[in-house]
């Protein structure tokens, strides 16, 4: 049968009012019912009613041919809802239509799909956020067959292209000519970024109307992101979002790309989140942070910055991804043995970590996962949401295509203190819970037992009143140039360390007010800081009281984990989702 592609569709669902429910009858699969010759609407014979009449499904009827379907067949038309199944709904009154009638299911459907997408709407703010973002769009792009222009380029062995397409809806929204566009938001208090962005290899798959900028910049003051110049822009980035959003099937989140060291991103970035958790309350809202470096520093006033935009973080923020700068250049230098990284090999290892966050819920696998599962399985308590991330095999740009791993060697390297893309060592505290994402094709038995090996190995770095708190899924696509790759994403007590840090610098300059007239001059009052100071304190204090609450004696022993090797004995094995 032939299928109309890219249509606005409906489906239906044609029975005999008073008929007893559905039953499929692969018999008569084949028969064909033309609703109208001249367009060619063509309706798939999909089972019969136990009382003998035919039922049939649509499988490429437009809304213009839905309305010539009531002129051919029946009077009433009944909508339902695009959540719902596809019942047979009988009208109040349907003693009076004794001839068939016709429930419809209307929403955007094409041929190939049968589940309603979960879209994930991403959106990146200041330099930091802009270039990170994109680089994650060149992977996406890359790992779904679409070229610089938007249009699907066709897969490989790897990557067949039926599920390169599958779900190509949860990051991009097909737009008419066949071009995917990504579902994005730019936005940045000064144009420069974003021009370097449309001048650069993905620029034009952008939509136009989707950067959001303003002139005067916000000059690495986090109050002008966030109450000046930030909030001036806020509005129009809200439409931007708003309209994104009504074009989504079922929206699952939000993830937001931005540094807490600068002005825009922090500053402007919390803005935009506590406006979105307001309008969009029961929506995920997923961040990827970039924490100020414990020795590099880029901006002597990065200490407010970060104070200020943890506070925001802990009340609007779902789950956010901790990442810094040092940490990163350490992975090129010790893991990559890069001389000189650059800002491009920084992101290049972000982005695969984005990447994997959200591989099974862009390609099918034999165990799924979504934001919000990672959430309840990583989120004991809720403000407990700041997590360290990893990822193996860790590769240079350029690399891939000479590293193949198996699954223990994976194991081992992904949960290594040196894979981390924060500066803080899993070492020194404990593990609340965490997320192990594999890709590839290989053995959930064997992920199984690799996971409960590492537990049982390490018990003492598990707070032992969790007890199954690794979680694991498996997403049979592989990255681009790889075999097989893991992502991890912990809950760990140890991530205070960052906190601390950032915490005593704030407090040293706070103490003697230092720059604090760049940030009262903008509207701000001392008593905000006091009251950010306080509860990143509280923050730090949670976690230290949850890892000494496991502590039996006293556990300072930094030897490395003992990872991967053999399967795993009769201890308790990782979350599983179907």
């Amino acid at each position: 049968m032939a299928f109309v592609p890219h249509i606005q569709a409906v489906r239906c669902v044609v029975a005999a009012v008073g008929d007893p429910p559905l039953y499929n009858d692969e018999d008569e699969k084949n028969d064909v019912f033309i609703v109208d010759s001249d367009e060619y609407s063509v309706f798939e014979h999909f089972g019969s009613t136990r009382g003998g009449s035919s039922a049939f499904r649509a499988t490429s009827v437009t809304r213009a041919h839905v309305l010539q379907m009531q002129k051919y067949l029946f009077p009433p038309l009944l909508y339902i809802p695009s959540f719902s199944p596809y019942p047979i709904i009988r009208p109040h009154n349907y003693s009076d239509y004794p001839s068939p009638f016709v429930a419809v299911e209307e929403g955007v459907f094409r041929s190939r799909r049968d589940s309603i997408m979960r879209e994930i709407l991403h959106i990146q703010g200041g330099q930091c956020g802009n270039q990170i973002g994109s680089k994650f769009w060149e992977v996406i792009c890359d790992e779904h067959g679409i070229d610089t222009t938007g249009r699907y380029k066709g897969g490989d062995a790897d990557s067949p292209g039926d599920l390169q397409l599958e779900r190509i809806d949860v990051y991009f929204n097909e737009a008419p000519g066949g071009r995917y566009v990504p579902r994005a938001v730019l936005m940045d208090l000064e144009p420069g970024t974003m021009d370097s962005i449309r001048a650069g290899p993905n620029g034009q798959i952008f939509r136009p109307d989707n950067f959001v900028f303003g002139q005067n910049g916000a000059g690495n003051n986090w109050a002008k992101g966030h109450y000046t110049e930030g909030a001036e822009l806020i509005d129009s980035v809200l439409d931007v979002v708003r309209k994104e959003v009504e074009s989504c099937d079922c929206l699952q989140g939000f993830q937001v790309c931005h540094s807490l060291g600068g002005g825009t991103g922090s500053g402007m970035g919390t803005l935009l989140i506590s406006k979105i958790r307001e309008e969009y309350p029961d929506r995920m809202m997923l961040t990827f942070s970039v924490f100020p470096s414990p020795k590099v520093s880029d901006t002597v006033v990065e200490p407010y910055n970060a104070t200020l935009s943890v506070h925001q973080l802990v009340e609007n923020g779902d789950e956010c991804m901790v990442l810094d700068n040092e940490a990163l250049y350490d992975i090129c230098f010790r893991t990559l043995k890069l001389s000189t990284p650059s800002f491009g090999d920084l992101n290049h290892l972000i982005s695969g970590t984005m990447s994997g966050v959200t591989c099974c819920l862009r390609f099918p696998g034999q165990l799924n996962s979504d934001l919000r599962k990672l959430a309840v399985n990583l989120i004991p308590f809720p403000r407990l949401h700041f997590f360290m991330v990893g990822f193996a095999p860790l590769t240079s740009r350029g690399s891939q295509q000479y590293t193949s791993l198996t699954v223990p060697e994976l194991t081992q390297q992904m949960w290594d203190s040196k894979n981390m893309m924060c500066a803080a060592d899993p070492r020194h505290g404990r593990y609340l819970a965490a997320s192990a994402m594999f890709r590839g094709r290989m053995s959930t038995k064997e992920v199984d037992e690799q996971m409960i090996n590492v537990q049982n190995k390490n018990s003492s770095y598990f707070v032992e009143w969790i007890p199954n708190n690794v979680k694991s899924s498996v997403c049979d696509i592989p990255p681009t140039g790889l075999r097989m790759s893991s992502t991890f994403v912990g809950n760990s007590t140890s991530i205070q360390e960052m906190f601390r840090r950032v915490s005593e610098q704030f407090t040293a300059m706070f103490r003697r007010k230092a720059f604090l007239h760049w940030y009262t001059g903008e509207g701000m009052d001392e008593m905000e800081f006091t009251e950010a100071e306080s509860n990143m304190n509280d923050l730090v204090a949670e976690y230290q009281q949850y890892q000494d609450a496991t502590a039996d004696e006293d556990d300072d022993d930094t030897d490395g984990y003992d990872q991967g090797g053999g399967g795993g004995g009769a201890a308790a094995g990782e979350e599983h989702d179907d």
